[in-house]
């Protein structure tokens, strides 16, 4: 079975083709890097009138890659939660018009939960033209339970799946999320938008252990939060330069040397990665599940990977880098767990979570 997958939640305009949940065929993303660095972060309207411009040409891309027709493709999977309401439109809006001009079945995505099953892909068509000959695959697809990780720019969340679409969400942030702690503090030190990428590179070459920061004690025991430690950052560069805390955010920059902006980035990188393994860890020890995933774009981060290699008794494989921020790829593959279903050792088809294309509507803030 063929799932053509489109995610437009934020700024990627992104369309893959996967097979039975496992096989990757194509996998093609458009990205706004560029455009929304200009602004120190993502514009809406502008994402959105992007996502228009080359909707059409990503999925014939996509398309062309897997050596595919409609006639190939069994159904239809679309981002219609959460994200940018203008974005979301664009994506739910082309698969909708595709859905019923080829009478292919389509099934709504939550996105953040999507995240998770880029860790189901175990295998990528080895033909150069399909662009995913050079991706890296895990081995084997996790097995339940799993203990996800999901870190992105605008989500942070511990969730136990006990099967496919079954899960408890165990803690979450309870204001900024991982993903965009790092955007704000790679602004206030001087460092480019994306913020992970750019605090990765630079606390390469810093002292993590030059300053101190705080790790904020929720009342939940796996929730999650980063709007203290930001602020910590701001002050302690304040106090670093010597001006007062109503000195504006935005000019601390250029009075910070490289060896402090290395050194702060490195610092606030192990802090808040610490932060995310603790509860990892103390989540792994209360529930012993057999499998841990981490997923969204700040599992790329390696600094979270090297901790939680060491903390954790299990080993953790991990999707393509390229599988870790926002794809098509996590879309079609959850879209074949929603479109199918087992019966009696058997995978078939399932019309039961089927949406009709004239009624499906985006919900930009609807949590998991």
């Amino acid at each position: 079975m063929k799932v053509l997958g489109i995610e437009t939640s934020c700024d990627e305009t992104a369309v893959a083709i996967v097979e039975n949940g496992s096989f990757l065929l194509s996998n093609v993303v458009n990205t706004q890097i560029d455009i929304h660095a200009v602004y120190g972060g993502v514009v809406p309207e502008i994402a959105a009138r992007s996502h228009l411009e080359v909707m059409t040409p990503v999925i014939e891309e996509a398309l062309r890659r897997a050596a595919c027709t409609w006639d190939d493709i069994d159904a239809i999977a679309v981002t219609y939660a959460p994200g940018l309401i203008g974005s979301l439109l664009v994506g739910t809006l082309s698969a909708r018009i595709l859905s019923i001009i080829k009478q292919k079945p389509l099934y709504p995505i939550h996105h953040v939960e999507a995240h998770v099953y880029a860790n189901f892909l175990t295998g990528g068509v080895r033909d150069e033209s399909s662009g995913v000959s050079n991706y890296a695959f895990p081995a084997n697809a996790p097995q339940f339970p799993v203990l996800a990780l999901i870190v992105s720019g605008g989500h942070s969340q511990l969730v136990l799946f006990t099967a496919h679409g079954e899960y408890t969400l165990l803690g979450q942030t309870q204001d900024d999320a991982v993903g965009e702690a790092f955007d704000k503090v790679a602004k206030i030190i001087g460092l480019p938008y994306p913020g992970g990428p750019s605090i990765a590179k630079a606390a390469l070459l810093g002292d993590d252990k030059a300053f101190k920061l705080p790790k904020a004690r929720m009342q939940g025991a796996y929730d999650f939060s980063f709007s203290g430690l930001k602020t910590a950052v701001l002050r302690a560069i304040q106090h670093h330069v010597g001006v007062g805390y109503d000195f504006p955010s935005y000019k601390l920059a250029e009075r910070l040397d490289d060896v402090s902006r290395n050194n702060m980035a490195a610092s606030f990188q192990r802090t808040a990665i610490e932060t995310l393994v603790d509860k990892t860890v103390a989540a792994f020890k209360d529930h012993s599940p057999t499998s841990v995933v981490i997923a969204g774009g700040v599992a790329a981060n390696q600094e979270l990977r090297r901790q939680l290699a060491e903390r954790l008794p299990i080993e953790i494989e991990y999707p393509d880098i390229r599988l870790c921020t926002d794809n098509g790829a996590m879309i079609a593959t959850l879209g074949y767990y929603r479109a199918t279903k087992a019966i009696n050792g058997a995978t078939t088809i399932s019309r039961e979570n089927e949406v009709d294309p004239l009624q499906l509507e985006v919900a930009p803030s609807l949590s998991m």
